[in-house]
């Protein structure tokens, strides 16, 4: 294969690679941004070190990952050695930072559901007080989820609001636990049951099962989410690594190729004699089939 059409091969793969790395960095910056700033769910609200460790490492690896995609497009098209290296040793880094944080998330899953599982509890305590933010991310995920409670509508029965009714069964509950409800004036609690009073909205049918499982399943399926997101990443760069080494490598033979040119062929001001002349002197060039060597017989005018 002629070396100026494999460079050019070499170049295209490149920047298809670059692209998609580009797409997968803002992809995983996103999820970064999504763990750290969405107020609609629950991971906002943990206060694990580990998952804001793994938060922040997904930012800054998304970020620098579209970055070092635009330095090695440049130094690809630009045939720029230096940029080529520069972007293998990001390459490298990135590798070894992107497996750190995948391998800190998978093994910090366990510990990072048992503090959401925590949280859930805690906001069922403190439901009906001042934190209208925990309130209503609560009320949306039984509402999307229909669900209630942690592990069932019976843990409603720990809130203190709750407590304060004296009931021996959870026939007060949030109207999220509800599949429907009819309102009657501003208030965020229902009741199946019409004897309760008329300070309630009235719920048709609670949710039985708990929004435990529910959650859960939800972190496990985003944790699979962004790790497969990071392995991809990781063999994508894996693959880059080669080619643009190959392409540093085939920029030197042309590099190499072109100072041995110039050598070869020093140009017409360094020429004592015509190019006629230059091919008549080599004609006249020929082996001794005695003795296997070469030398001119001719006289230069």
């Amino acid at each position: 294969m002629k070396l100026d059409l494999k460079i050019q091969l070499l170049k295209f793969c490149s920047a298809v690679f670059n692209i998609v790395f580009l797409a997968l960095g803002l992809s995983v910056s996103g999820c970064g941004i999504w763990i750290l700033y969405d107020k609609g769910n629950f991971l906002s609200v943990l206060s694990s070190v580990e998952l804001r460790t793994v938060a922040f490492g997904l930012l800054i690896i998304g970020g620098v990952v579209a970055a070092v995609s635009v330095v090695g497009f440049i130094g690809a098209n630009g045939e720029n050695r230096f940029l080529l290296l520069t972007y293998l040793v990001f390459l490298l880094v990135l590798v070894l930072g992107q497996i750190f944080i995948t391998l800190l998330l998978l093994f910090s899953r366990y510990k990072i559901e048992q503090g959401l599982d925590a949280v859930l509890e805690q906001i069922i305590l403190q439901y009906g007080g001042s934190s209208l933010r925990k309130d209503s991310l609560m009320d949306q995920v039984q509402h999307q989820a229909r669900c209630c409670g942690r592990t069932g509508p019976s843990d409603w029965l720990n809130n203190p609001f709750i407590q304060s009714l004296n009931l021996t069964g959870p026939t007060v509950l949030p109207c999220s636990c509800f599949r429907s409800t009819r309102t009657r004036f501003n208030s965020s609690w229902c009741s199946d049951l019409n004897q309760i009073g008329p300070t309630f909205f009235q719920g048709n049918g609670s949710y039985q099962e708990g929004c435990k499982h529910t959650l859960s399943v939800w972190l496990q399926e985003n944790i699979v989410i962004i790790v497969s997101m990071d392995f991809s990443l990781v063999l994508l760069q894996v693959i880059q690594c080669a080619v643009m080494v190959k392409l540093f490598q085939a920029f030197g033979r042309k590099v190499s190729l072109l100072k041995s040119n110039q050598l070869a062929d020093p140009g017409p001001t360094h020429l004592d004699h015509t190019p006629t002349e230059d091919a008549d002197y080599r004609e006249q060039i020929y082996t001794d089939p005695d003795t296997d060597s070469c030398y001119g017989n001719v006289s230069r005018n």
